[in-house]
């Protein structure tokens, strides 16, 4: 699984990049949010989300580790996937994304190009607990989080390419009080003790 790009930015079109690694140039799907704060020109660093289905392998990318865990949220979401998690980030600050999940404003959400209302009261309802802890982080866990949560959807893409289902996946790995210093492995160990039982 690929989990992070550095390279030189190769092409650059509305809702991709080609970022050229080495002489190899991956396809990167981004939100505007990402795609306008990138530099112009020069070497970049981004956080991927490698995203596997039966006929396709999609890259999705970002700047920073907060809008991809966001991604990973949104696409949790029955109905929701991954263009229009991108669609979502590009339309609204991660800030006030996360606020407006943690508030159940459903309203603000509803204003996004393609999201419903349907689609935005599911948002609030699968995802406010979610988003809704503890802000801000204690200076004790404030450089842990990050890698729990890599360590964890690294761990979850695993269990999908192994052939589980993402939920069932997803499901186990909420269940799990997973250790800050767990590794990938760690993790993947106690979740498919679970899922064998």
């Amino acid at each position: 699984m690929i989990a992070q790009l550095t390279g030189r930015i190769a092409l650059r079109a509305l809702d991709h990049l080609v970022i050229d690694v080495n002489g190899v140039g991956y396809r990167v799907t981004v939100p505007l949010s990402t795609l306008y704060a990138l530099p112009d020109d020069g070497v970049t660093t981004l956080q991927i989300h490698t995203h596997v289905k039966e006929d396709a392998l999609q890259l999705f990318g970002f700047l920073t580790g907060e809008e991809k865990e966001l991604f990973a949220l949104l696409i949790s979401v029955s109905g929701v996937g991954p263009k229009l998690a991108v669609n979502i980030l590009s339309n609204i600050p991660v800030d006030e994304l996360r606020q407006a999940l943690a508030n159940g404003d459903s309203k603000r959400l509803a204003c996004i190009p393609g999201i419903g209302k349907k689609t935005a009261e599911r948002l609030v309802v699968d995802l406010r607990e979610k988003v809704a802890g503890p802000q801000p982080p204690s200076e004790k866990t404030a450089d842990r989080p990050a890698a729990i949560r890599d360590n964890r959807e690294d761990a979850l893409s695993a269990l999908v390419n192994l052939g589980y289902k993402a939920a069932q996946a997803k499901k186990v790995l909420d269940g799990l009080e997973i250790d800050p210093d767990a590794s990938v492995e760690q993790i993947l160990k106690t979740a498919l003790r679970r899922l064998v039982r």
